[in-house]
């Protein structure tokens, strides 16, 4: 079965140019490109997409208030913004409004195919040049903060690969671990962080400062 995508872009040109790079792929299906995302709660009844692709600067509805309105009645359903923006503070917004991913319009073509297989599988994808920014938001973390998520030494290394982008294979492959036991640390992570999704773990990561180092 195809992976049924919705895209949101202001540009016609790019959008446009997404809808068929992605249409030419076989997994591929993209159910609809609109213009903005002022009916993005009714598109989401009709279209039932796999994954969103949703830009940052557009009129009426931005992107960051389209994926808080996402997550009012889904709180699962990936998202990856892609943006001209990477400064901090879209990122961080972003993060914090509960996207899956952030992805470069420069690096689009080479970079969303991967990205969506990657968010559907547990992922959150990121340009390199975000995922560095992304890290050094999060600053030295407090002894007391640490002590309030009470992770292990595992479960902070496995959090600090799903902020750098990992998916649960790669996260398996760098840490030596199958991927079932891979999901097991993850889900004591969401429970630990009163959390139910990879998102949700990345932006309280980033907000409470959980990590105590830095790649």
């Amino acid at each position: 079965m195809a992976i049924k995508v919705l895209i949101y872009d202001d540009n016609v040109a790019l959008r446009n140019s997404m809808a068929v790079l992605l249409n030419d792929i076989d997994d591929f299906e993209v159910v609809a490109a609109m213009p903005n995302a002022e009916t993005i709660v009714t598109d989401l009844q009709t279209f039932t997409p796999d994954v969103v692709l949703m830009d940052i600067d557009m009129p009426a509805v931005n992107g960051v208030q389209a994926v808080k309105n996402i997550r009012k009645i889904n709180d699962q359903l990936p998202v990856i913004m892609l943006t001209v923006f990477d400064d901090n503070e879209n990122i961080f917004k972003a993060i914090c409004a509960g996207a899956s991913g952030y992805i470069l319009k420069r690096y689009a073509t080479e970079e969303i195919p991967a990205a969506i297989r990657n968010v559907l599988t547990g992922g959150a994808p990121m340009t390199g040049s975000v995922a560095r920014k992304v890290l050094q938001m999060v600053p030295q973390a407090k002894d007391e903060q640490q002590e309030k998520a009470d992770l292990s030494k595992k479960e902070t290394d496995i959090l600090q690969l799903l902020v750098n982008g990992y998916s649960y294979k790669m996260i398996a492959t760098e840490i030596g671990i199958s991927i079932d036991t891979v999901r097991f640390h993850i889900k004591k992570i969401y429970d630990k962080l009163h959390v139910h999704s990879a998102t949700e773990a990345v932006s309280r990561a980033l907000k409470d400062r959980l990590l105590s180092f830095l790649f």
